[in-house]
Order: C-alpha cells, then sequence, then structure tokens
C-alpha cells in the first residue's frame, strides 16, 4: 500500500463493510458479475459522505462558521473545550477536531476514486467501465471541490499505484481547472438517470454549476456565465421541479423528492450518521416525538436569523421549535433541572458561554431549537431521513443569482421558492436579497459559510463574532498531516 495512504490518511478508520452505498450508492443496479457492473465496486468512494454530518467535520464547519446557527456552551453542557466557539468565532486552528477529520475524509474519497479508476484500466472500453470511471471521476472531482474549497491549495493526486509518496500542494486555480474538464469531459456520457443516491447527468452538472458560481474565489475571475449554463443544463434535464411544500424535501421518507438531486441516504438502524436533531432538542424533547432516547440541549438558531423569516413564512414555524413546549398527547412539558419550570423555548439567547451566572431557565431553554429534517414519532437517535448534497431549488438559486450578477433579472428562479413558503415575490431581487434567501432556504444544510464568502461577509461581525480577516476563508492543513509530509507547509507548486 503506498505511503500516501498513511501521509494523508493516517489509517483513519472509516469502516466501509456493510453500508448503504453497497449498490452504486444504492442505484437498484442488477446483480450481474464484476466485469460487466464495475458500479457495484464503486461503493468505498462514495463512502465518506457517510460521515459527513458527525465525524467528519463538514457539516460542523461549513454551518456553524456562518451566521445562522450556533452551539452555545450551556452551564457544564457543551464547553467541549471550546471547539464549537472556535468555529463560530473563527478562531480555529489547525488542530480543531472538525479541520482535522475533513481533510482525510475527503482525501479517502479521493483515493478510493483513483484506485477504483485504475482498476477499470485492464477491462476495456466497454459502455458498463466507461461510465463507471465517468462516475468515478465526477465523484473525485466533487471531493477535489469540497478541497479547494475548504483547504484552498491542497495535493492533486490522481493516481493510486503511482502516487507520490509526499506531495506537494497545488495551486486551488490550477486544481479547479483541472476538475472542471473532468467533469466536462465526462458528463455526457453519464445517464440521465432518476437516482437520487449516485451520480448522475443531474448530479454532475450541479456540482459544475457551483463550482462555477463559485470561480471567482477560488481562481481570481468569475464565470458567471458559465453558472447560469449548468444551472440551465440541469433545468433542461427535465427531471427535477420544487416540493409544493417547503418541508417535503425533508420528511422521513424523501427518498423520491422530486426536489433533491443528490442524497446522502441514512437509515435509523442500518445506515447511522443522521443525528443533529439529538444536538438541538432539549433533552426532555423525547416527551414530544415519543422518542426512544434523550436529546443533548445544544446546538440553536441565532436570534437574528430566526427573526429573519416573516411570521407568515412557512419556514419559520416548520424549521423552528419555541415557546412552550408539548407532550405527544398535548401535556406541558416541565424542566426539573430548571426548578420545575415550563420548558418554554426563548428564541433569544443571552450569551454563547452561559456560564454559571446565568439562571437555569437561560442555560437550558434558550434558543430556537431545528426540526427542519421531520423528527417522527418514535424517532431514535439517529434519524432515517436522507440529507440532500444538491436540492433543484439550489438550482434555482445558482440560476438566480448568475442573472442577477450579469445585470439581469432573476426574479423568475427566486421567486417560487418565496411563493411556496407564503412570502411575497421579489420584484427586482438584488444580491443582498438573494443572499438573504439562500441563509433562509438552506438553513441548516451547510450552505452558509460558502455564501457568506462569495457574498464577501464572512469576515463582518455578527452576534458574539467580532469581524475576522480573510485568512478565516479557508482552514489550515491539519497539523497531523504536515507532521506526516512536511512538504505540504511549502508554497503551493504547480500542477506538472
Amino acid at each position: 500500500m503506498k505511503k500516501i495512504l498513511i501521509l494523508l490518511l493516517l489509517s483513519v478508520s472509516l469502516q466501509f463493510g456493510c453500508t448503504k452505498l453497497d449498490t452504486e450508492l444504492y442505484d437498484r443496479v442488477p446483480p450481474t458479475d464484476y466485469v460487466a457492473d464495475p458500479v457495484l465496486k464503486m461503493s468505498p468512494i462514495y463512502a465518506p459522505m457517510r460521515d459527513f454530518l458527525d465525524w467528519s467535520g463538514w457539516w460542523f464547519a461549513n454551518e456553524m462558521t456562518g451566521d445562522g446557527m450556533c452551539g452555545p456552551t450551556r452551564g457544564s453542557d457543551w464547553d467541549d473545550g471550546g471547539k464549537w466557539r472556535s468555529l463560530h468565532q473563527h478562531t480555529w486552528d489547525n488542530n480543531t477536531e472538525a479541520i482535522n477529520s475533513m481533510w482525510s475524509r475527503y482525501y479517502n474519497g479521493v483515493i478510493e476514486a483513483n484506485k477504483f479508476i485504475e482498476e477499470q484500466i485492464p477491462l476495456g472500453d466497454a459502455l458498463p467501465v466507461k461510465i463507471a470511471v465517468a462516475k468515478a471521476k465526477v465523484l473525485r472531482a466533487y471531493y477535489y471541490y469540497l478541497l479547494i474549497d475548504n483547504y484552498k491549495d491542497v495535493p492533486y493526486v490522481t493516481s493510486y499505484l503511482d502516487a507520490e509518496e509526499t506531495p506537494s500542494r497545488n495551486f486551488r486555480q490550477d486544481i479547479f481547472a483541472k476538475i472542471v474538464k473532468d467533469i466536462e469531459d465526462e458528463a455526457p456520457i453519464i445517464p440521465a438517470s432518476t437516482s437520487k443516491t449516485g451520480v448522475t447527468k443531474g448530479f454532475a452538472y450541479s456540482v459544475l454549476a457551483r463550482l462555477y458560481l463559485n470561480a471567482e474565489v477560488y481562481t481570481g475571475t468569475p464565470q458567471w456565465a458559465k453558472a447560469e449554463q449548468y444551472a440551465d443544463s440541469v433545468i433542461l434535464l427535465g427531471q427535477y421541479e420544487l416540493e409544493s411544500d417547503p418541508l417535503k424535501p425533508f420528511v422521513t421518507n424523501n427518498d423520491n423528492s422530486s426536489e433533491n438531486i443528490f442524497v446522502i441516504p441514512y437509515d435509523e438502524d442500518k445506515y447511522q450518521g443522521f443525528n443533529l436533531h439529538m444536538r438541538t432538542l432539549h433533552y426532555n424533547s423525547n416527551l414530544t416525538y415519543n422518542m426512544t432516547a434523550g436529546p443533548w440541549n445544544g446546538f440553536a438558531a441565532m436570534y437574528d436569523h430566526y427573526n429573519s423569516y416573516e411570521d407568515n413564512d412557512a419556514r419559520k414555524s416548520g424549521y423552528f421549535l419555541v415557546g412552550q413546549q408539548y407532550t405527544a398527547d398535548g401535556a406541558e412539558i416541565t424542566d426539573q433541572g430548571a426548578g420545575g419550570e415550563l420548558l418554554i423555548f426563548d428564541p433569544f439567547i443571552p450569551a454563547l458561554n452561559m456560564d454559571a451566572t446565568y439562571s437555569a431557565v437561560q442555560i437550558r431553554m434558550s434558543g430556537a431549537r431545528v426540526k427542519k429534517f421531520e423528527i417522527k414519532d418514535g424517532a431514535k437517535d439517529n434519524l432515517s431521513n436522507d440529507f440532500p448534497l444538491f436540492r433543484y431549488a439550489d438550482v434555482l438559486m445558482m440560476k438566480a443569482e448568475a442573472m442577477i450578477r450579469q445585470g439581469q433579472n432573476g426574479d423568475e428562479y427566486i421567486n417560487p421558492i418565496r411563493v411556496r413558503a407564503g412570502v411575497e415575490p421579489f420584484s427586482g431581487a438584488t444580491l443582498d436579497d438573494v443572499l438573504a434567501e439562500r441563509g433562509r432556504e438552506f438553513f441548516w444544510e451547510a450552505h452558509r459559510r460558502g455564501d457568506l464568502i462569495r457574498f464577501g461577509k464572512f469576515n463582518q461581525g455578527w452576534w458574539e463574532k467580532p469581524a475576522s480577516t480573510p485568512d478565516r476563508n479557508t482552514f489550515p492543513i491539519p497539523q497531523w498531516a504536515v507532521d506526516a509530509n512536511p512538504r505540504l507547509a511549502d508554497a503551493p507548486v504547480a500542477i506538472q
């Protein structure tokens, strides 16, 4: 096994075993042999995504660093060495847990893609092989998108057997050029399948739209027309549409949502990893949902974000729990940890670090809790909802933004999202309108960091977070990775 596996991953255990990724990220392929269906061997490439909402750090690093949600310290709970505050206040370093974890997960996906691609070379040009290789290259490009988005200049490795043992970092703009070319070259051969869990033409075009939307961030040169072109490519497939109910993409059985383009599938028993509800609900919220486990009373929406929704916005009542809380039978819930007071969620959070000087009610009950993803009756500590990485609503919003940035009117594409939420459509939406609407629509979906950076707002101050410097727009390479490969501390070089 090449040393690069050790140097990049330090033997991170990801347990590929029996996962929901066993059938081409769950495409229902027939049980044929390996040569006829090499796609059956692709599950290790998808596997790192299962950790995106938890141990990989992806969700924490891209949601908690924004202006929408927070992880307040509640007395003796949720301090965890200050790791949540460091994300909120942009004071992380190269030993911060989420930053350490993302690096290894992303490169695991890259390495598994490289391995798979090289395994296909002896199999010739049969169409199933060519399609499988195309999908693997798109997945590899997706992981590299995450790497340049989060870490900027990183090693660009496309070989498994001949990989350099201690690779140098490469320039972000060079990697950008390589991965957009890979996707553009391979997308035509990929079927326009309706699968939500495997690489499809819709997924490939969605990744391209997002890459080009962020081209100015990654390369210094905007490419709004290209972003619009690939958003149009998704739209013209005719395979996706907005759900009429803004909560429908997030219900427990959202496998076949017409809006979801690509999801991470979860199951409460077999394919675990979706436990965000445990992190936000109060200890006693198990009584509301007849849960089989007691939640941990942590994360909440920031007060200003909660109030950014109009009162008649269906997302406000649909995404958040506020006010008096009730059991599943309608009885008022109390909190014995707060002296038997009624459990009433107050959207106002008095401080990010609520120590013993704050009342038990403030510590335990402050902050709107999040129920955006349906918490079914009898929910366990893991949910069965699939988590969308790409939604059609995002494609429409990318189209609208790209048009506005080119001096056009994007109302036609942003307003259906507002109208279905029950709020007035825009008339001449501005970029500020787009950013605010993206904040409301994609809250809790790990879009906010990237959106704020693209709009030049990430370094501004907000609640309990002072203004930060532009170096905070990316994360440092983990110290453990630099220790293993000191060349990662050197200046980046051009791709040879």
